[in-house]
């Protein structure tokens, strides 16, 4: 493995803000296509087409894996006892209505104050800052007892919340909360979209069953680290947030039979990859139902034991997503294809457009093979 695949330095990129996509195009299926091919008859070979195309690249008997995560208005305003204001974006449950938050201004919440989360017509409700979280960051906020987990508070951030759109996107209220879910969404508590299956319309997922193509559904809730970026230069002891992760029975059952019919594991998303890798080695390298916090690091040299292709955006410089992606394709190939993107000015991003990985496009050596590990 190349040195440099190490240097969080080597996952730079230029890119231009215009292209940022700041809103998402209509229909969802009609976002661009890059299409990376079989390394081995042409280093770039690439094509360039539209997400409704991707019908034509599933085969029956192949398996998508999709995030069924939910985005929910996470990001609360709250007015402080003594004056003033402040944000709250809530992130995971810690027990008996306590909750884990990044603040803004982070300084001015102090353990023991008071806030009283407000919204039009609504009755006022206290909240107390318990302390700081040494490890994870933010604060730990005790909200009414009944709200534990994510399901019971989401009724509660739906009438006090805001949908917490990353901070690229310039005019936040641009887009319907509704067009950043997939369509699929359905188990509340990310804070972030995964994006890639936001290209997926009804329509197509329709036509991908009509063919034979079966969908499983596994859940990651993607946490405040997709925005956080990297800021260690050497990659070899990287660690990464924690993010809660399901991967069932049913799914299991459903990747065996499809590699019993000779059908390919397709993740739309690179959480739907973490998850999957995640409860991989959490079975001690062979897939088992899995539920619990996954911290999973994956870049170049990683070998993947379930995932052979993948959909997914283009991802910010010097982020844990480039380092996955490049772990599937190779760094120096991924920037080359990066920079193609930037001259035929693709959108990139959370609203952006779509890189389709086929099974032919990813590196040999990064599949997991029995003899690497039993």
């Amino acid at each position: 493995m190349d040195f440099r695949d190490s240097l969080l330095s080597s996952y730079d990129y230029e890119l231009n803000p215009k292209l940022i996509a700041q809103v998402p195009v209509e229909p969802r299926h009609s976002a661009r296509l890059l299409m990376v091919e079989d390394a081995s008859i042409n280093y770039l070979a690439s094509k360039h087409l539209k997400v409704w195309d991707l019908q034509e690249e599933l085969l029956p008997g192949d398996l998508l894996v999709v995030n069924d995560t939910r985005v929910v208005k996470a990001r609360v305003r709250v007015i402080r006892s003594g004056g003033g204001y402040a944000e709250l974006l809530l992130l995971e449950p810690c027990g008996e209505g306590n909750w884990l938050c990044l603040a803004r201004p982070a300084k001015r919440l102090r353990p023991g104050d008071i806030l009283f989360l407000e919204a039009d017509k609504q009755t006022s409700i206290q909240l107390k800052v318990i302390c700081n979280h040494e490890i994870k960051g933010g604060k730990i906020v005790q909200f009414p007892k009944q709200y534990v987990d994510r399901e019971t508070i989401e009724g509660l951030l739906d009438v006090y919340g805001e949908v917490p759109l990353p901070p690229y996107i310039d005019n936040q209220e641009s887009v319907e909360p509704d067009r950043y879910q997939t369509r699929y969404a359905f188990r509340p508590g990310a804070v972030a979209a995964p994006t890639a299956g936001l290209h997926l319309s009804d329509e197509l997922l329709q036509i991908f069953n009509s063919r034979g193509v079966e969908l499983v559904r596994v859940t990651l809730h993607i946490g405040i680290g997709t925005f956080r970026p990297l800021d260690q230069e050497s990659l070899e002891d990287l660690k990464l947030h924690s993010e809660w992760v399901e991967v069932t029975e049913e799914v299991v059952d459903a990747i065996q039979a499809c590699r019993l019919r000779g059908g390919r594991v397709i993740a739309v998303g690179t959480t739907s990859v973490r998850a999957l890798e995640g409860a991989f080695l959490a079975g001690e390298k062979c897939l088992k139902p899995f539920q619990g916090d996954v911290d999973l690091v994956i870049k170049p040299g990683y070998k993947f034991g379930v995932v052979d292709a993948l959909l997914t955006n283009f991802h910010l410089p010097k982020s844990s997503l480039l380092l996955l992606v490049s772990a599937l394709i190779g760094r120096e190939r991924l920037l080359a294809l990066y920079a193609e993107a930037i001259e035929r000015q693709y959108r990139f991003f959370s609203y952006g457009d779509a890189m389709w990985i086929s099974p032919k496009a990813v590196l040999p050596d990064a599949r997991f093979q029995l003899s690497d590990g039993s």
